[in-house]
């Protein structure tokens, strides 16, 4: 017997209780988190020159780099609260800048622990756009 195809609705629906299901994972995100600060902490670290892609201005790299910090921490633990998030990942990149300060080949800077928080607060707007969208994914239409 031939099945006949999905309507276009159907497979939407599908696709977005599967993003949903991915989103809701949080043993993924929280592996991602973890998987991230240990690359951050290296970065942050070496003196090695590695071929990464990276932005040519150190204070973007350190906005995208806590833009996903934040996201993910979001996504990991859902119910944590944005200001507990806020302080912790301020207080992550104050911990790195202060192992960087004693190292001949890199520097400590207030500026980068601003991009910092930028990028957190811009990674916190990005939840909250994915907390919407999860919400009324679950919303009766």
């Amino acid at each position: 017997m031939l099945q006949r195809p999905q309507q276009p609705e159907h497979r939407i629906m599908a696709l977005k209780t599967r993003m949903i299901s991915l989103l809701a994972y949080q043993p993924l995100w929280r592996t991602g988190l973890v998987l991230s600060v240990i690359a951050i902490l290296f970065l942050a670290t070496t003196n090695e020159s590695l071929p990464l892609p990276s932005s040519p201005n150190d204070k973007i790299n350190h906005f995208i780099a806590f833009l996903e910090l934040a996201i993910l921490t979001q996504l990991g633990w859902p119910t944590v609260k944005p200001l507990t998030t806020i302080v912790a990942l301020l207080a992550f990149g104050l911990a790195v800048e202060g192992i960087q300060a004693p190292l001949p080949y890199r520097e400590f800077s207030l500026l980068d622990v601003v991009a910092d928080g930028v990028g957190i607060i811009a990674g916190l707007l990005v939840w909250h756009g994915l907390l919407k969208s999860y919400v009324s994914a679950y919303s009766p239409n």
